[in-house]
């Protein structure tokens, strides 16, 4: 008997030649199913996004009553659609940016390349075309598009593809933040960063970090971005982790949880010394979008997403959530199999000593009926909805520890 062929679909961030999949066909609250009913625990929200939980009813009907008015338009001139322009305000009145606004995108990717783009060229049309010099941590993930490639601070994810976009700078610890400004205080564009490090490992920053960066670029005239992809819409608890912090970037980029993941949305908070240069001339024509910026049907979902959030006090989950989760996982710290648990917010990972424990660990709890995910070999990662239950981080932890290998 011969093996199966791969299926039609080339999955994302998969083995090609793999044949087997959990096939999911229907959620609810934190717990999904898949096509023979199986019911799992998404102690992972996604892929870090669904801050709401799976199979709200709400979304679907306004996700169905935009369809039925206006499902689709594009924004480029001279065209504009209502929930784009109302979402824009709202984004704009919770970022904390003053005088900011939003241009959106389809992805934290294209979130991230644009807002590369932006500053670049926003240096450009203020005199200063050499800052192009873009800053970032190694452990950062900035997207998979070329331009968020070339800014991963994961060495992984740039391997293979050929070349890349220059200009980027990856320091190794923040503490070398300083010392590479200083080095490139005469062509840096931006410092981009992410207020916890996702995908890199789920990796805070150090207390007043931002802070640093902000008074860094201020003193060579570089922006300060930061990537909240992951951190946004109350996964730490605001609506972004920087401004809440006390510190204000110069633009911000958000996606996964601004519709909790029910249709693709991302954008970036343009802030106003970002905007400056990109309306000083009325006649210029800003030559960059995609097809779906501002799509109307999304907006829509982002919409009714935050009056969820709201109305259900969701962002103030995220502190007791996560610490419990912590506190939980942080029972099997041993020093021999699991030596490091870390996180901020509604964000945990476990650091196993063992290579690919990570993978092994994720396997068992999967085959146990609880959603983790393994960053790389020896980091398993937690990021539960913001409508986690008692039962279901009772249930996350017994099986987190049931599936740990023998000492």
């Amino acid at each position: 008997m011969t093996d199966p062929s791969p299926p039609a679909w080339l999955h994302p961030f998969c083995r090609p030649a793999r044949t087997h999949f959990v096939t999911l066909v229907r959620g609810e609250g934190a717990r999904v199913f898949d096509d023979s009913g199986r019911a799992y625990v998404d102690a992972f929200a996604g892929l870090w996004f669904c801050q709401i939980g799976h199979g709200r009813v709400r979304m679907a009907e306004a996700i169905a009553a935009q369809v039925g008015r206006l499902a689709s338009y594009h924004g480029f001139e001279p065209f504009s659609n209502e929930p784009a322009e109302q979402l824009a305000q709202q984004l704009c009145a919770r970022s904390g940016v003053p005088g900011a606004r939003v241009f959106f995108t389809s992805s934290g990717s294209e979130a991230v390349d644009t807002v590369i783009k932006l500053v670049r060229h926003a240096h450009v049309l203020a005199g200063a075309p050499h800052r192009q010099t873009v800053i970032v941590l190694r452990h950062a993930y900035h997207g998979v598009t070329l331009g968020g490639t070339s800014a991963q601070g994961i060495a992984a994810n740039r391997e293979g593809f050929g070349p890349l976009v220059p200009g980027f700078v990856v320091l190794d610890e923040p503490d070398a933040l300083d010392d590479a400004v200083r080095a490139h205080a005469d062509d840096l564009a931006a410092v981009l960063v992410e207020p916890v490090r996702g995908a890199g490992g789920v990796r805070p920053l150090p207390a007043g970090f931002l802070a640093r960066a902000r008074a860094r670029c201020d003193e060579v005239s570089a922006m300060l971005v930061a990537d909240e992809v992951v951190t946004g819409f109350g996964r730490l608890g605001a609506t972004f982790a920087s401004t809440a912090s006390g510190v204000v970037p110069d633009a911000i980029t958000f996606a996964k949880g601004v519709t909790s993941g029910y249709l693709p949305l991302g954008g970036v908070v343009v802030g106003p010394a970002l905007r400056g240069p990109l309306e000083a001339d009325p006649a210029r024509v800003l030559r960059h979008g995609h097809t779906y910026s501002g799509h109307p049907t999304a907006c829509a979902a982002a919409l009714e997403n935050l009056r969820i959030l709201d109305e259900e006090a969701l962002f103030g989950r995220a502190h007791g959530l996560g610490e419990a989760l912590r506190d939980g996982l942080g029972a099997a710290l041993d020093g021999t199999r699991v030596t490091e648990v870390r996180g901020a917010g509604g964000l945990a990972a476990v650091e196993f000593a063992r290579p690919d424990h990570a993978f092994e660990t994720r396997d068992r709890m999967l085959a146990r009926g609880v959603i983790a995910r393994a960053l790389s070999p020896t980091t398993l990662a937690f990021c539960p909805p913001l409508v986690f239950t008692d039962d279901d981080l009772a249930q996350t932890l017994e099986v987190f520890h049931a599936s740990l290998a023998p000492t």
